[in-house]
């Protein structure tokens, strides 16, 4: 897996980080759209909308945990390295691959009792959205788990993929 999308797989998990930027962007961008109605329907026309504040805050579970894994996959998520870049390669090499470990147990927690969180909640609705199970609004956390997972497996096996086109999009080379 060296190559720009040289084989299926890698592909594949290409599409599925476009897909998380893509999914991250749009729920950020509604966000920022939805935020301002509510304030303006509530301070300008006097007329408190109910709607606004629980789906901004389904957009920011979605921009949180689905972004975080696209951060993850391209090394951008917060890491304070000052003591583990004064150890030698070979210990830093192992503390790495030992974190990646640790994140994959992480993300089995979560997966599983976000799932669990989900399945219990899925029965219940949000007052001003009778229309959403609870359990749904859920969802992005499970599955942004999984796709972090999908993404620490990918670091594991194949390396950083920070440093490819497709995921350092935009920065100097």
């Amino acid at each position: 897996m060296t190559g720009e999308a040289s084989n299926p797989v890698q592909r594949a998990l290409d599409a599925l980080y476009l897909a998380c930027i893509w999914t991250a962007g749009i729920a950020i961008t509604l966000m920022s759209v939805i935020i301002p109605i509510g304030v303006v329907m509530r301070y300008v026309f006097g007329f408190g909308a109910q709607w606004p504040e629980p789906i901004a805050i389904l957009l920011m579970m979605v921009f949180t945990f689905i972004g975080a894994a696209a951060a993850y996959r391209a090394g951008a998520h917060i890491a304070v390295t000052m003591l583990v870049d004064r150890l030698p390669a070979a210990v830093q090499a192992a503390l790495a691959r030992f974190i990646h470990v640790l994140m994959l147990l992480i993300c089995g927690f979560v997966v599983l009792y976000g799932s669990r969180l989900c399945m219990d909640t899925m029965g219940q609705s949000i007052a001003e959205l009778p229309w959403l199970p609870v359990g749904v609004t859920y969802l992005a956390i499970p599955l942004g788990a999984l796709v972090t997972a999908v993404f620490v497996l990918e670091h594991l096996f194949a390396g950083s993929q920070k440093h490819r086109a497709v995921v350092a999009f935009g920065e100097a080379a």
